[in-house]
Parts: C-alpha cells; sequence; structure tokens
C-alpha cells in the first residue's frame, strides 16, 4: 500500500510505575495490568487526528499510556477504499475507521478485528445519491431506471445506494441478478467522479464530506438526487461509523485502545467550540482548501465528529439488523458470507463500550 507518511515525532519520558489518574477512576499501571504498550503506533491522517496533534491532546493522552510517539499516516490519492481494513491486518495501522456495512464485510472475508467504537445512527446527508449538474435528464430517484451507475463496491457508496434503489422498485444489477439500473464497480472514487463528470456512468454515490467529493459539490459541478430515509435501515444500522483493531492489538493493549477514544473524544468537543481554527488545522494538514475544511467539519453528512454508540447490545443489534435486510434484499456479498449472532457479538469489543473495563462513556472531557 503506497502512503505518504506524516510523522508526528513527540517523545514522551520513559514510562513509569504507580497508577494513572483520569476523570475520577484510578487505573494500574499498563505495564503492570497488561503487555508493555508499543513505542509507536500509526493512525489514520484526518480531521480530527490532525485537530488532536496540533493541540497537543494526542501527545497527553499516549503519553499517559506509554506510548512515545505517533505516526500520522495520510493516504495517497491514488488508493482504494478498503485498504484501511489491510493497513489494520497487516499492522500499518492501529486503527481503522469504516462505516458498519463494508467493516463487517471486511470481517466476514476473515480481517482479525474487532470493534471499538460505533456511532450514532446515520442520516440522510451522509451518503446521497448525483448525477452531474449539466445532466438535465435525471432528477430523481425514477429516471434512473436502465441508467449506468458507478461506485465502490464494499462502500457506502453501495449499500445507500442499494436501499435507496430497492425501495423505489429499481434494484442495481448484482453477480446474481440483472436489475433496473446498471452497475459498475469503481474503487476509485476519483475515478468514479470523472466517470460521472464525463457521461461514461450516470449516476453515482459518495459523502460529501470525503476530500474528492467536497470541492466539486462545493463548485457546483454535483447535483443530489436522493438520500437514504431517515427510517432506514442504511441511516440506522448500517451505515454507522466504527473503529476497529486487530482483536489481538486490542487484547494486548486496552489502555492504549482507550487513549485513541479519548483522544477523539476530546478533539470532537474542541473542535465544536472552536470551528474557524479547527477548519485552519485540517486546511494545513490535510492541505485542503479552507472553506473545504469547514465544510468537512460542519456539514450534516460528516462523520469524524459523530456522537459514539456506549450500548454495546444496541452496537450489536445495529449490525445484526442490518445483515438481515441486505440477506433478505439480495446482497450478493453477504448471501455467500453472514456472521452468525454469536460472531457479531464478538465483533463488538465490549470492554470499550458502557460499563467495559476500558470505557470512556463515564469520562467527563470539559476543560471549563
Amino acid at each position: 500500500m503506497k502512503t505518504n507518511e506524516r510523522q508526528t515525532a513527540w517523545f514522551i519520558p520513559a514510562f513509569f510505575s504507580g497508577a494513572i489518574w483520569v476523570s475520577g477512576l484510578t487505573f494500574a499501571c499498563v505495564a503492570n495490568a497488561e503487555n508493555a504498550p508499543p513505542e509507536n503506533i500509526n493512525l489514520q491522517l484526518q480531521t480530527w487526528t490532525a485537530i488532536a496533534e496540533a493541540k497537543g491532546i494526542l501527545r497527553e493522552e499516549f503519553g499517559k499510556v506509554g506510548v512515545k510517539k505517533v505516526n500520522l499516516i495520510a493516504q495517497s490519492s491514488g488508493e482504494l477504499l478498503g485498504a484501511e481494513s489491510a493497513a489494520v491486518g497487516g499492522g500499518t495501522l492501529a486503527f481503522a475507521q469504516r462505516m458498519i456495512y463494508p467493516a463487517f464485510v471486511q470481517k466476514a472475508n476473515g480481517i482479525p478485528a474487532v470493534i471499538v467504537w460505533l456511532s450514532e445512527p446515520s442520516n440522510r446527508y451522509r451518503t446521497p445519491i448525483f448525477v452531474s449538474a449539466a445532466n438535465k435528464n435525471i432528477n430523481t430517484v425514477a429516471d434512473l431506471d436502465g441508467k449506468k451507475f458507478g461506485s465502490s463496491r464494499v462502500s457506502c457508496y453501495w449499500s445507500a445506494p442499494f436501499e435507496i434503489l430497492n425501495n423505489a422498485g429499481l434494484p442495481l444489477d448484482s453477480r446474481l441478478k440483472k436489475g433496473r439500473v446498471r452497475y459498475e464497480n469503481i474503487e476509485s472514487p476519483a475515478v468514479a467522479i470523472q466517470a460521472l463528470l464525463s457521461g461514461e456512468k450516470d449516476a453515482t454515490a459518495g459523502h460529501l464530506a470525503a476530500n474528492q467529493f467536497t470541492a466539486p459539490y462545493l463548485q457546483g459541478k454535483f447535483k443530489k438526487i436522493a438520500g437514504p430515509a431517515d427510517t432506514g435501515v442504511y441511516a440506522n444500522y448500517g451505515g454507522r461509523v466504527s473503529y476497529f483493531a486487530h482483536q489481538d492489538f486490542a487484547a494486548k493493549y486496552p489502555s492504549v485502545v482507550r487513549a485513541f477514544l479519548r483522544s477523539r473524544e476530546r478533539a470532537r468537543d474542541w473542535t465544536y467550540d472552536h470551528v474557524d481554527e479547527a477548519a485552519q488545522i485540517v486546511s494545513k494538514a490535510l492541505r485542503i482548501p479552507e472553506d473545504v475544511a469547514k465544510f468537512q467539519i460542519t456539514h450534516l453528512g460528516q462523520w469524524d465528529f459523530m456522537a459514539g454508540e456506549p450500548d454495546a447490545n444496541k452496537a450489536r443489534h445495529a449490525i445484526k439488523e442490518f445483515q438481515k435486510w441486505y440477506v433478505a434484499h439480495g446482497d450478493d456479498i453477504l448471501v455467500d458470507k453472514q456472521l452468525t449472532d454469536k460472531q457479531i457479538d464478538g465483533f463488538i469489543d465490549g470492554k470499550f463500550f458502557a460499563g467495559g473495563s476500558h470505557s470512556i462513556y463515564s469520562d467527563r472531557f470539559s476543560t471549563y
């Protein structure tokens, strides 16, 4: 996997003995309670990690558990969706972020991962269907009958339109059955966008807050014709955001996982109180225009700053419900590769949810 490595080389004194006091709870020193932490870890460079680095949050939280160095790894523009999962499986990344649908498919394909954090439900804004603004003939979902649709198959860019179009009686093609809308798997969002704007494809779907989509959307090159229903399966179940880690990593270093989750929560809280400064940080770190960065922070379709789902059983229920619906409606991956209830229960690592040994949900992050 090709990456641009951006190193945040802050160093912390050698790990100390004793206890760490965190939000009113005393935790035994990691070295005494679990495996000694890795000296350095790699995280995805994204909006919140850039902010957490700039404000010293990563230094503080990971320093408490003995991690001496954090590298923020930026995806190259040519990287394909799903590379995060492979990076976790191979040890390149400590944690990766994906929506439930692609995370679930990667798990069903054998990646030994566990979910350590799950978001609240999604919404209608996160993954709309787009067509070119220049296309005057397609203005509603009904206009897609017989048209060509291109997007990444193992992603929200397929799972959201799959439900939208099924509910409209216009299912996408699959390897099992011809639908009413021609479908082609295009792994690169940049290529899918070019296919749309060139007229090679009639429609696609994507996250408006994703780097590839935000700028052309703000420039008026796309128009939205539909979005997921707020009461639907995607919005409530399959479109939730997850963070996952290799199961061995989560078992060996639960305090490191907790430091990661605390960092995210603290960065989220700070960002909501300092949106303009946060946009400046993101603009510089991700090398994107400041208006794009601000959109990615504030748009209702953003995902880096969603609230978490504290209840592990509700998280498990969300996965079971989404699998049930997609299988019943002919998902040509999940028909062949399903997880049992027991496997889904184990997919959610309960020690990081409310009531768990390393939960963040009893913490208070306010600095007032």
